[in-house]
């Protein structure tokens, strides 16, 4: 229902432990690890659908042969596509040798992406455009195979500038600035150097070129090179990166922003953005994947010892609730009892909206993403008809008959389905007002069971722009003719741009800021947006000091349901008939039903790293400058 928000990217990454003969025998197949990861991309396939790109490592390719494959694609299915250049390359392989088919030793050495590391990305874009070149995964070149480095993730710096001013006071010169090559440059930079060490180190040992490599290749300190690379660092990320010799990292960065679960037997490690891929596509249990701690990275050898070492000092845990709210799939445990649990705290402030009267009510939810904190709601919803049902009876038990008892008994809260998105109709004039009229026919309705003595509850996940709200549903919901409609968020009042991977980054496209700006007018108190713009701008120029969220002083004059009461006002027009409210979770019971996940920022404005308070201070000057650019 609310506005589509693009978001944090997903990343695979399969590790085979034992050799490909192995997956043959027992799998049926050489192509396992290309099927897994497969499955861990598509079953992230929420997180990106702007790109999407594969790698892979042979381990025992000759000198001359290649032994780094890599796809990527910016197709409107680019995981598909992805897939399907990978099979006609090997199918064309297979068609020149038929007799090949079941020979592991040829395939391993003659095919592409038949490796033994694996590292898979599908991408949202929220840094730079979405040509193919910001399609990770991104790799760095060398003819020294230890110092090859392909590098993917689900994150963004909010101080990309500053480090690659810090690459070039390095002596670098890099071809083009995004936030992803400025941290692979950065990883490259401390692995050139740590090579460098030891290779000075092996001739000391009396080792020729040639054999200096194997040494170089065993004695790599990845922590250390992680913990170079990472120091100045400020974003929320989650990154992975493969050597060209076959060790391999993903770092979790340290407030535990971004996500990252992790599997590992005598077969294969394996690590996702999300805990069900793993559990779905592995077919193992919850209690054996593992969350990695923020701040430490899994570091993969060559040789198959994985460890798990701490690179950063940890901050305290802010792990994002945005991505349980929304973005997650709904399949992991946690997650599903989460949403629920959502929708069964934001039920008592619907009950006092309807005054209590279940009866006259309609339930329902739009989007489908909506559907389980609805659960939740219903649930609630039959809980106090239940109650309520028990006092009718309590109170008249001398009196009642038989079939009064049976009519108390029989009633049920009446949940719908109101709203059936029509996927084949498409809005192709850019004229507005016919566009417009077009966004309104999207959704169809559903007739006859809502009358016009009934309130109409509607949840949705969260409401951020309240463009589709006001040009849409609402006139849609109209049509029903309710006496009330009443728009719930199972998310609290987004107020504050994201940083660290959604891409949420103009402040004046919020609905919430656009209802505090109009307050503050209405108050006389318009002052504030000066005074707040001039803060920002004083910040800017004092780098030493500790920087202050001044944004939050937008909102301070008013409570959290002026500020609701105030959006429902924007978001009805003059054509709509029924009343509209607007309700929206309190960040108090966001943390009770995500408990482990206290990142609020866009809520709070409680930023869990200081570049997150420059980009929102940023944000706020290009607001009031008219500019729009990102604040990052």
């Amino acid at each position: 229902m609310s506005d589509a928000i693009k978001h944090e990217c997903g990343i695979a990454l399969v590790r085979l432990k034992k050799p490909l003969q192995f997956y043959k025998d027992k799998y049926g197949s050489a192509f396992y690890g290309l099927n897994k990861m497969y499955l861990l991309m598509e079953k992230q396939h929420n997180r990106g659908q702007d790109g999407a790109g594969l790698a892979s490592i042979k381990f025992n390719a000759k000198p001359g042969q290649r032994y780094i494959s890599r796809v990527r694609s910016n197709k409107s299915q680019p995981i598909q596509h992805v897939f399907k250049k990978i099979n006609e390359r090997l199918n064309g392989v297979f068609e020149k040798n038929p007799d090949k088919i079941d020979d592991v030793s040829w395939q391993e050495e003659n095919m592409p992406y038949i490796g033994n590391l694996f590292l898979g990305h599908v991408r949202y874009g929220t840094f730079g455009e979405n040509s193919m070149e910001s399609v990770h995964p991104f790799l760095r070149q060398s003819n020294w195979k230890h110092q090859n480095l392909i590098v993917a993730g689900n994150f963004n710096m909010t101080n990309a500038m500053e480090l690659l001013e810090e690459l070039i006071e390095l002596g670098q010169h890099p071809k083009e600035f995004t936030d992803t090559v400025t941290v692979m440059e950065k990883i490259g930079h401390f692995l050139e150097q740590e090579v460098a060490d030891l290779y000075l180190k092996a001739k000391e040992k009396g080792l020729s070129k040639l054999n200096a490599s194997p040494f170089i290749e065993e004695n790599l300190d990845i922590q250390r090179i992680l913990q170079r690379s990472s120091k100045n660092w400020d974003g929320g990320y989650a990154m992975a990166g493969l050597m060209g010799h076959g060790d391999a990292f993903v770092l979790r960065d340290p407030s535990g922003i971004r996500p990252t679960f992790y599997y590992q037997d005598d077969e294969v490690v394996v690590v996702a953005s999300e805990r069900p891929v793993i559990q779905t596509v592995f077919n193992v249990q919850l209690e054996e994947i593992k969350e990695l701690d923020r701040g430490h990275a899994l570091i993969i050898k060559k040789d198959g010892k994985t460890t798990v070492d701490q690179i950063l000092e940890q901050r305290e845990k802010k792990s994002c609730s945005f991505e349980r709210i929304y973005f997650s799939r709904g399949s992991d445990a946690s997650i599903y009892e989460e949403r629920k649990t959502l929708g069964k705290l934001v039920f008592p402030q619907i009950l006092e909206s309807i005054n209590n009267d279940i009866t006259n009510t309609v339930f329902s939810f739009i989007p489908n993403t909506a559907e389980t904190s609805f659960y939740g709601m219903t649930e609630a919803a039959e809980d106090v008809l239940n109650d309520q049902k028990t006092a009718k009876i309590l109170s008249g038990q001398r009196t009642l008959s038989a079939d009064k008892v049976t009519e108390i008994l029989s009633e049920r809260p009446r949940f719908e389905k109101i709203a059936i998105k029509d996927a084949k109709l498409r809005t192709f004039i850019t004229d507005d007002t016919s566009r417009d009229d077009l966004v309104a026919h999207v959704y169809d309705v559903t007739y006859g069971v809502v009358k016009p003595t009934d309130n109409l509850v509607i949840i949705d996940d969260s409401i951020v722009r309240g463009t589709t709200l006001k040009k849409s549903i609402i006139k849609i919901l109209d049509r029903l003719h309710p006496k009330k409609i009443i728009i719930v968020s199972s998310a609290p009042q987004i107020r504050y741009p994201d940083c660290y991977g959604i891409d949420m980054a103009r402040i004046g496209d919020f609905i919430a800021f656009k209802a505090a700006l109009e307050l503050l007018k209405e108050t006389n108190q318009y002052h504030i947006v000066d005074e707040v713009y001039q803060n920002c701008k004083s910040q800017l120029k004092e780098e030493n000091s500790d920087t202050i969220n001044y944004v939050k002083a937008i909102y301070a004059p008013f409570t959290d349901d002026e500020i609701s009461a105030k959006i429902a006002q924007m978001l009805k027009t003059e054509e709509i008939n029924a009343e509209v409210e607007v309700i929206y979770q309190t960040v108090e019971n966001l943390h009770k039903a995500c408990p482990e996940n206290k990142g609020d920022w866009y809520f709070t404005g409680d930023y869990p790293t200081e570049g997150g308070n420059r980009v929102v201070n940023r944000a706020f000057i290009n607001f009031y400058e008219g500019n729009d650019k990102r604040a990052y």
